[in-house]
């Protein structure tokens, strides 16, 4: 159990909520099914310090993931908490530059998701096939697979193909989504997770319909008009909190 993984910690009141959103979003992932084994990441800055940011511990499971054992590492990947456990290096590699160059990239996942990396891997990318998928056209960025992800000068090419962007798919690899916060970032994997489970199936069945350009662009001006209250992502993760806790509380030790 994941409790038996806690340890004490000492942090500010803003660090430990931070924590404890994490740990939420950890398991999160795992009761949608995004969990890889004990491979995968999920980052998130730590509120007032811009060079550290809370990561999972290598080698546990996301269903054992909880607010205390969360590693917190600065961008040069020094460990700052004390914690025993190690940090992959791919993950911190990779996020490392994102949190390092990007203002704005508060909370950063990566997938390797069935669906996620089928359209990766596929020629075309996400195309706009399907509702969810009309979300990201033209705000996606594509990276050509390098093999895993441990170089550091990897990461100028990153950021190069990411440009303006908040998502980048790795070419048969899986997606990266950024967000200003974690629950931005929640949503937008949820949405993008949706439109590549859809594509799939369509284009298990036949041949799908493309949506038009200027279809495409009515419906981005107009997701506006349904957003909730809270900012982007907001409502829709308290929600599956609330789930979560219904399931299992001991991500918030």
């Amino acid at each position: 159990m994941a409790t038996q993984l806690k340890r004490n910690l000492d942090c500010t009141e803003a660090e430990w909520a931070a924590r404890q959103d994490l740990a939420a979003c950890y398991r999160i992932f795992d009761a949608l099914g995004w969990s890889e084994s004990i491979y995968n990441h999920i980052s998130l800055k730590v509120p007032g310090e811009d060079d550290a940011f809370l990561i999972n511990p290598y080698g546990l499971m996301y269903s054992e993931v909880c607010a205390s054992n969360l590693v917190k590492i600065d961008i040069d990947g020094n460990n700052l908490d004390g914690s025993p456990y190690p940090v992959n290096k791919a993950g911190f590699t990779q996020h490392a530059y994102f949190h390092r160059h990007l203002p704005n990239a508060h909370a950063i996942c990566h997938v390797h998701t069935t669906a996620t990396m089928a359209v990766c891997s596929l020629e075309q990318g996400l195309m706009p096939t399907n509702f969810y998928a009309c979300n990201f056209i033209g705000k996606i960025g594509y990276h050509d697979f390098e093999g895993v992800t441990v170089r550091a000068e990897e990461g100028e090419r990153l950021l190069a193909n990411l440009g303006d962007k908040r998502i980048l798919m790795l070419r048969n690899h899986g997606p990266v989504v950024l967000g200003r916060t974690i629950g931005e970032m929640f949503i937008q994997m949820w949405a993008l997770q949706r439109a590549c489970e859809i594509q799939c199936a369509t284009l298990a069945m036949g041949q799908p319909v493309h949506v038009s350009d200027d279809v495409v662009a009515v419906h981005q001006r107009d997701l506006g008009q349904v957003a909730l209250p809270g900012g982007p992502g907001a409502a829709e993760f308290a929600a599956w909190t609330r789930k979560i806790d219904r399931i299992d509380r001991s991500w918030r030790d």
